[in-house]
């Protein structure tokens, strides 16, 4: 409905959509969102000057507030996710990370252009696209090995420079792990699968302390 109400006020040139371009019904949505502030009702001195322009009684009319135009000029810009990023399939896994396994991978991904390992194609959107089951607070993700092999590694960073539990939890629920020692030769970000946590201390040297 804002973007409704933007179109018309611009076409218009005022600004502002008339009572006769909306059906009661879509009015009252309107209402309802000038509830919400984002929507300015037009006042009586308003509606005067509308019906000068118009020639006619004015009864109605509204238009976008800052607030308005503000929610609609972010959902226009929001990333929108494609289906593939959001289902499971032959060659992706489900994958639940904990807020903190998020706040890592965020910042992982946002050094993109700074790292000479770059995140996996693909990652940054799967970790906008995820969506977060507030029941046991976890991201849900549907990721590919290659992905999977990244977050490891974006993990592993995290690890090295602060706290070891969230490439921990990775391991013992995903069985995936980076090890440099068996990093492919151009750099690229090298995971192990694993059939047990117990595997974990074989690599990286000083092996996967603490439990997370």
């Amino acid at each position: 409905m804002l973007d409704a109400l933007y179109e018309r006020g611009r076409a218009a040139g005022h600004g502002w959509t008339l009572d006769t371009e909306l059906l009661p019904p879509h009015q009252q949505q309107v209402n309802a969102l000038e509830s919400q502030g984002l929507v300015e009702l037009a006042s009586p001195e308003n509606r005067a000057e509308l019906s000068a322009l118009e020639g006619r009684p004015v009864r109605w009319a509204a238009r976008l507030t800052s607030y308005g135009h503000d929610t609609l000029a972010y959902g226009q810009a929001r990333p929108r996710a494609e289906n593939s990023l959001l289902e499971a399939g032959p060659d992706r896994r489900l994958v639940e990370l904990i807020p903190s396994q998020m706040t890592a991978l965020r910042v992982f991904v946002g050094l993109t252009g700074r790292l000479r390992v770059a995140p996996a194609d693909g990652l940054a959107e799967q970790l906008r696209a995820a969506a977060c089951d507030h029941g046991i607070k976890r991201w849900r993700l549907y990721l590919t090995q290659e992905q999977m092999e990244s977050v490891a590694y974006g993990l592993w960073l995290h690890r090295k420079t602060g706290s070891a539990a969230e490439a921990n939890r990775f391991v013992r629920e995903y069985g995936v792990v980076h090890n440099p020692a068996r990093a492919s030769n151009d750099g690229a970000p090298a995971g192990d699968g694993l059939p047990s946590a117990a595997r974990a201390a074989t690599h990286d040297g000083a092996g996967v302390s603490g439990r997370g």
